[in-house]
């Protein structure tokens, strides 16, 4: 059992971030903000697999305008992120929002950091500071000779201060490297300074599968240890694979099931039909399916009859053959080629996926 880090709830919305709450999963469109249609396309199509929190970039203040639109046309709470211009978060905060990521010490003078929290508190609106080790403050850099977790730690708190000294603590924190170890001690020292919620990432993680691998490691250690209240994962991929391999992080930590938990084995000598395609093609057939069903594709007789009594589902594979069980027991044999379509339609059939 993981023992959670205590920290204060924030609404995003209609979604509680921190405390007891579940730990959230977010994403970030990577459209033009300006262009309202294709944005609120890509937010809906990460809202049919379970994304629960959107940020959009706000780089200007034709993209700033298009906010209320988009709100209005999703169902998931929408993240301003804004840098630089105080104006763009004044007008987000006037349009609907559900929440601001801010650096307060890059946006103006304090009387300018000032109207934008009297604009959240008015709006009841929670503001992220997030600290990228990519943008830190010149000084810091010096300081500490390099983007190190001290120096960001350093300059989330001297954000915070800035929003504490306005009587302002609907905050949630983020420390993003792109390193992973940094990033997991940047985080931990964080978790003894406050109790503000964090938003785990590891930025600029890379492409599908190095992304994957490095927010896997550095966000499930963090996790694993009781720290986040709510993730993002970095990747140079479409949106979708973000949400799903969050999930697929959480699943793996046993923090919540959202989805089918598909297990297959690596193939040997003793494997006797293709089951690297096979089970290609399970996971791809089922990755927007969100009941969190055991699925287990099995190669040959060694774990295969033990792996199919846990499972709801699964294929067992004999000489280009297999059998196809549900709940433990076999209820098809098929020839190698039918395999996939057979345990598919026995899915299908099942009364969770029905309507």
């Amino acid at each position: 059992m993981i023992k959670r880090h205590k920290t204060q709830e924030v609404w995003v919305g209609n979604v509680p971030v921190g405390g007891d709450h579940p730990i959230t999963v977010q994403s970030m469109t990577n459209t033009d903000t300006r262009n309202a249609a294709e944005t609120i396309q890509q937010i809906k199509e990460l809202e049919s697999i379970g994304c629960e929190i959107i940020r959009v970039a706000v780089p200007d203040m034709e993209a700033a305008n298009k906010l209320e639109q988009i709100k209005r046309e999703i169902n998931i709470p929408l993240v301003a992120d804004i840098h630089f211009d105080y104006r763009l978060a004044l007008t987000a905060l006037s349009l609907g929002i559900d929440a601001l990521r801010i650096n307060p010490g890059n946006i103006g003078s304090k009387t300018k950091v000032q109207k934008v929290v009297e604009k959240a508190q008015e709006k009841n609106i929670p503001i992220r500071i997030g600290v990228n080790a990519g943008s830190l403050e010149k000084h810091l850099l010096e300081k500490y000779g390099g983007p190190t977790p001290e120096a960001m730690i350093e300059s989330a708190l001297a954000h915070v201060n800035i929003l504490e000294s306005l009587k302002f603590d609907s905050i949630i924190i983020s420390l993003k490297a792109s390193d992973v170890l940094a990033t997991c001690k940047a985080y931990e020292l964080m978790a003894q300074r406050c109790n503000y919620p964090l938003h785990l990432g590891i930025t600029e993680a890379g492409t599908l599968q190095t992304g994957t691998i490095k927010s896997a490691i550095g966000i499930g250690s963090l996790l694993l240890n009781g720290i986040g209240d709510t993730i993002r994962i970095s990747l140079t991929a479409h949106p979708k694979e973000e949400v799903r391999v969050a999930f697929e992080i959480l699943k793996a930590l046993g923090i919540r099931q959202k989805g089918p938990k598909i297990i297959s084995c690596p193939t040997c000598g003793r494997c006797e039909i293709d089951l690297i395609r096979i089970a290609r093609e399970v996971e791809d057939a089922l990755q927007d399916v969100q009941y969190p069903y055991h699925i287990a594709v099995m190669g040959c007789v060694v774990n295969g009859p033990g792996e199919a009594r846990e499972a709801d589902f699964g294929i067992a594979g004999g000489k280009e053959c297999g059998i196809v069980f549900k709940k433990g027991k076999p209820i098809h044999r098929v020839e190698e080629n039918e395999l996939v379509a057979t345990l598919l339609d026995e899915i299908k059939k099942d009364e969770h996926l029905r309507g």
